[in-house]
C-alpha cells in the first residue's frame, strides 16, 4: 500500500511538473531559448510582446541588436528599442540607450530617432526593425 502512495505521489508531482513547463509563455520561452543560444527562435518570440509594448521584450531585443545575436548588428535598431522600453519606465533599457548613442555618429542618432518615432506612431504595425 505505502508503494502505491508513494508512486502515485511521483506521478502527481510529475503532472504539475509538466502542466508548469506547458503553461510557460512566450517571454519565458523566449528566455529559455536565448539563455541556450538559441538566438532566431528567441527573436521570434519576444518580436510580437515587444511590438505589443512589453518593455522587458523591448529591452532584450535592444540587447540582441546590440550584440548581433539572432540578426545583424545595428546600433540604430538597438537604440530604438531600448528606447521603446525606457520610455515605458525600463530603467536598464535607459541605461542601454545611453551606452549605444555613444558609440553612434549623429547621422545614425537621428535614424534611430526616426525609427523609434515612425514605429511608435504606428503603435509598431508597420515596424519592420
Amino acid at each position: 500500500m505505502r508503494t502505491i502512495i508513494l508512486g502515485g505521489g511521483a506521478m502527481a508531482a510529475a503532472l504539475v511538473m509538466s502542466v508548469a513547463a506547458a503553461s510557460a509563455g512566450p517571454w519565458e520561452d523566449g528566455m529559455v531559448a536565448y539563455n541556450r543560444g538559441d538566438y532566431v527562435p528567441a527573436m521570434r518570440l519576444f518580436r510580437p510582446l515587444a511590438e505589443a509594448g512589453n518593455p522587458k521584450a523591448q529591452s532584450q531585443m535592444g540587447t540582441m541588436y546590440r550584440k548581433g545575436e539572432g540578426v545583424r548588428k545595428s546600433a540604430a535598431r538597438a537604440f530604438m528599442w531600448f528606447s521603446a522600453a525606457a520610455r515605458r519606465g525600463d530603467g536598464k533599457a535607459k541605461a542601454e540607450m545611453t551606452v549605444v548613442s555613444k558609440s553612434m555618429t549623429p547621422d545614425e542618432l537621428s535614424q534611430a530617432r526616426e525609427m523609434a518615432a515612425a514605429c511608435e506612431a504606428s503603435d509598431y504595425r508597420n515596424c519592420s526593425y
